[in-house]
């Protein structure tokens, strides 16, 4: 008996062995290039291949000069590449107070909290340069950065540096706006608000 027991268990470590053999997948020996190395199979022996001409990634054409770089005619643009909607507002708002107010403060008067803890402080944004300055300066500014202010290319996307820039135009104006600006539809509002 033990000696049948014996030849069931060589036998059945056998066949364990067979399929752990079997089922072995050697990627590690597939075909493939190393990177920059020497390759037979191509007439110029490089196995790294350039770019098919006139190739572009997918989501980067950047055909729309506007929108990209924030320029028209080579100067910073004085309007928007698309319309303004509350939805966008609300996202730069969003964004502003993610990526901005920790330098810029949430009002943009530049006392964030990194600046309260002795990062360098940057301008108020309500000053009149940077109030008259034309939106695609701003999304310029954001792009590539501006003295000690890094660039936010890699951080924001496009579509988002233009909502900041927009949210960041709504503040300036409502930090200089006066009575006389709201409608006389919402005072009624804000009489009643101001009762309280």
């Amino acid at each position: 008996m033990s000696a049948k027991i014996r030849e069931t268990s060589v036998a059945c470590c056998l066949a364990a062995g067979l399929l752990a053999a079997g089922c072995r997948q050697d990627m590690h020996d597939q075909p493939k290039f190393k990177p920059y190395a020497k390759s037979d199979f191509f007439a110029d022996q490089r196995s790294a291949r350039p770019l098919v001409d006139g190739t572009i990634a997918r989501g980067h054409l950047r055909d729309d000069t506007l929108r990209f770089t924030g320029k028209a005619a080579g100067k910073p643009a004085e309007v928007f590449p698309f319309a303004i909607t509350g939805d966008l507002m609300e996202r730069g708002h969003e964004r502003f107070d993610i990526f901005c107010s920790p330098c810029h403060g949430r009002t943009g008067t530049g006392d964030g909290m990194i600046v309260r803890r002795g990062y360098r402080r940057p301008p108020t944004f309500h000053q009149d340069r940077l109030r008259q300055a034309a939106p695609g300066y701003v999304f310029d500014v954001i792009t590539n950065g501006f003295g000690a202010m890094p660039d936010y290319a890699q951080q924001i996307p496009v579509e988002d540096r233009w909502a900041i820039v927009a949210y960041l135009k709504a503040l300036q104006r409502s930090q200089q706006a006066t009575i006389d600006n709201v409608p006389a539809a919402d005072r009624a509002r804000l009489d009643a608000a101001d009762r309280r």
